[in-house]
């Protein structure tokens, strides 16, 4: 089953009603894919209350597994980015999760995903 790695541009996008992002969580709920983020992208655009409904329901379901950032992402992390115009380990540690998967990231800024080596066939602007 292939698999779709959403970063914060994702749920952000998810939160202001896109319907690109409903779109792949409706086919994940089909089981035609999987959806996979980073726990650090969750603190990244994790705030509480009632303002976030939808990325609230999203993280208490099945549809998205959430990876945690353990000390052997953080390691190759760090080795990806010594190319440069790679700074956010967070886009980092989604690139390591797609390249792993052989998985499309959903992300609004494609170039910063691509720097850490994402192929461009596998990224999906939001």
């Amino acid at each position: 089953m292939r698999t779709v790695v959403l970063d914060a541009g994702a749920f952000i996008a998810l939160e202001r009603g896109s319907t690109p992002v409903r779109g792949y969580l409706l086919l994940a709920d089909r089981g035609l894919l999987a959806l996979a983020t980073s726990a650090a992208v969750v603190a990244q655009i994790w705030r509480g209350g009632n303002r976030q409904a939808r990325l609230a329901r999203l993280l208490a379901s099945d549809l998205v597994t959430e990876l945690a950032l353990d000390s052997e992402a953080s390691r190759r992390i760090g080795v990806l980015a010594t190319v440069p115009g790679t700074r956010d380990v967070v886009d980092g540690h989604v690139a390591i999760i797609a390249l792993d998967r052989d998985a499309v990231v959903l992300t609004s800024d494609p170039e910063d995903i691509a720097r850490w080596g994402v192929p461009a066939a596998n990224i999906v602007p939001c």
